[in-house]
């Protein structure tokens, strides 16, 4: 049984303890929240015990580490987790800066500890098998990828003000999405970006409205568009065209009623909220750490993953701040 100590009992801590909960071979053992009442209420409806951070992460009956705290605590934990020998399951972004990633990549490294970054999206069974008819060479060789990612609403300025922008907290899932897909690293990147939902977020020094457009070095382009507002519900498509056809993965609907009158045909509006729509996608992501820690395979996605998806996020920002496309460095 792997015995997980679960840092954060937020929104995403709460997700990845029923994740927990449903599989077979895992158990959430600890759990660790700045505010109380959060670890009370969560160790209450897992069986948990309510300890702090620094305690979990040196308890010998903790086998590895589940992180889901806010972005500014992850180098401290994930270097305690390392040094500890633990396994350690990271939500994205692992850092603002991407030399605290490589620090940690150093010691995981050394440490030999299993590392996965909560890139959940490459778990979502619509875009792992279309990335698996890829590789299965279903549309030859890939030309063109475009990814659609949009928000139902806004988060709160307040949030925005420490997210780190769209591009490192919205953008990086497609970013690695991008990757996942194109099988080639991008060497070229050219990002722009407006304020048009929310004045207050362009106030803040961040953008809601943006669009990508990456190149590799064999000329393969994906284009990535985001915005924080989808009157409709939350927009997350695929498409990728290739030199025999084309792959598409369309928007999970409420449901799959159509009606059909004299005035047209009308469907049922997207699924809402992230937590809906990727719920299976959370499911499988903690089931494949699981069986990777006990079986002591190598997790996918890795650190390095959660590096270069960083990298990637950088170079739009500076992009969309300078206007000019940006060469992309080695990682």
């Amino acid at each position: 049984m792997l015995r997980i100590g679960l840092l954060g009992c937020g929104r995403i801590g709460q997700v990845h303890a029923r994740s927990i909960r449903a599989l077979e071979g895992a158990t959430v053992a600890a759990v660790a929240d700045a505010m109380p009442a959060a670890a009370e209420a969560l160790a209450a409806d897992t069986g948990a015990e309510v300890r702090d951070v620094a305690t979990i992460l040196q308890a010998d009956d903790i086998d590895a580490v589940v992180i889901g705290t806010p972005t500014d605590s992850h180098f401290d934990q994930i270097m305690g987790a390392a040094k500890a020998g633990k396994a350690i399951f990271c939500e994205k972004p692992v850092d603002m800066s991407v030399d605290n990633i490589r620090a940690c990549m150093d010691a995981v490294g050394e440490a030999g500890v299993p590392f996965l970054t909560g890139f959940n999206r490459r778990f979502d069974p619509n875009f792992a098998r279309l990335r698996a008819r890829i590789r299965a060479g279903d549309i030859g060789a890939v030309e063109l990828a475009a990814i659609t990612s949009r928000d139902p609403a806004p988060p709160p300025v307040s949030y925005i003000a420490r997210s780190g922008g769209l591009f490192r907290d919205m953008m990086i899932h497609d970013f690695d999405m991008a990757r996942f897909l194109m099988g080639e690293e991008f060497i070229r990147l050219h990002a722009v970006g407006s304020a048009l939902v929310d004045p207050a977020i362009g106030e803040a020094g961040d953008v809601d409205t943006a669009a990508v457009i990456l190149t590799t070095a064999s000329g393969r382009i994906c284009q990535i568009s985001n915005s924080r507002r989808a009157a409709y519900g939350y927009d997350q498509r695929i498409e990728v065209h290739g030199q025999k056809g084309m792959l598409r993965a369309e928007n999970q609907l409420e449901t799959t009623v159509e009606i059909a009158t004299e005035t047209g045909f009308a469907r049922d509006p997207a699924q809402h909220f992230f937590l809906e729509r990727y719920g299976a996608a959370y499911l499988a992501e903690m089931r494949a750490f699981v069986e990777a820690v006990t079986s002591g395979t190598a997790p996918d996605p890795g650190i390095e993953d959660g590096l270069r998806a960083q990298i990637l996020a950088d170079a739009a920002t500076l992009s969309r701040e300078t206007g000019r496309p940006i060469d992309l460095p080695g990682a």
